[in-house]
């Protein structure tokens, strides 16, 4: 892989990981066109998520912060503590994904583009489902519940395959469920940074102790952890504000687009 090809896949990675379009979707499908080796994907791909996990923080920083601060500068029971507990319960699935199921959705990835159609296809219902519905409801929605913690995080552990949007997925349940959008948005980017980071650091420490072979060079993976970085920090507020204005369609109109070209050039 080169620096040029890592800056591509490092700014598709961060503007997609947060826009509703499937940030996996559009890096198997950048990684094809641009033939990288599957080695080299799957080094680079933990790098990107580094990189939009720090982006998140960055642009959520406050937020972080305060739960942070809430959930340990006392022992009473706090609102605080309270979103925490509930970020821990949307995390529940996906640790059971990546417990009992991780060999079986790693292959998954690099083998066709025909799951990514489809799932780019379902995306796109999603976001169009859920806009529907949204201006159709009478009341603004209310903050997130236990209830939906778990729905939601059963949508992210769905959302492991590539195609599928985990910012997209989560979002539209979120709002399926009836949660204020504002509530939803930050909600959907808060609940996949332990998993993220959980995930991307066991896959360093056996790319270190050497169990996970990588043949990319270290300038393409500083380029690429910038860009994604970066983009990724413009994705984030972006994201935040198009849920809060209701503009879900245009990307479901998006995903809906190119999920069928790729399931045509599939099938040429």
């Amino acid at each position: 892989m080169s620096w040029f090809e890592a800056l591509i896949l490092g700014i598709v990675q961060g503007l997609t990981e947060f826009l509703p379009v499937s940030s996996s979707g559009h890096l198997e499908i950048g990684q094809v066109l641009l033939g990288s080796s599957s080695e080299e994907n799957l080094t680079f791909a933990i790098i990107v998520h580094v990189a939009t996990v720090l982006s998140t923080l960055v642009i959520l920083w406050y937020e972080v912060m305060r739960l942070f601060k809430g959930t340990f500068s006392t022992w009473k029971w706090n609102a605080e503590k309270d979103y925490v507990a509930k970020i821990l319960v949307s995390m529940i699935p996906v640790f059971i994904v990546g417990i009992f199921f991780k060999d079986q959705v790693e292959s998954l990835f690099g083998n066709g583009l025909r799951l990514v159609g489809v799932c780019l296809l379902i995306t796109a219902f999603l976001l169009a489902l859920s806009e529907w519905l949204q201006k159709r409801r009478q009341n603004s929605g209310h903050e997130v519940t236990y209830k939906d913690a778990l729905i939601i995080g059963v949508a992210q552990a769905c959302a492991v395959l590539p195609g599928l949007s985990r910012s997209g997925t989560t979002i539209a349940t979120g709002l399926l469920c009836g949660v204020k959008k504002e509530s939803v948005a930050q909600f959907s980017f808060l609940m996949v940074l332990i998993p993220i980071m959980g995930e991307a650091l066991l896959d360093m420490i056996k790319l270190l102790k050497g169990t996970m072979e990588s043949d990319l060079a270290l300038l393409p993976a500083v380029v690429g952890f910038v860009a994604a970085f970066v983009t990724g920090c413009f994705a984030c507020r972006f994201m935040i504000e198009i849920v809060r204005r209701q503009r879900l369609v245009w990307f479901a109109l998006y995903c809906a687009i190119v999920g069928s070209v790729t399931l045509i050039a599939t099938l040429c």
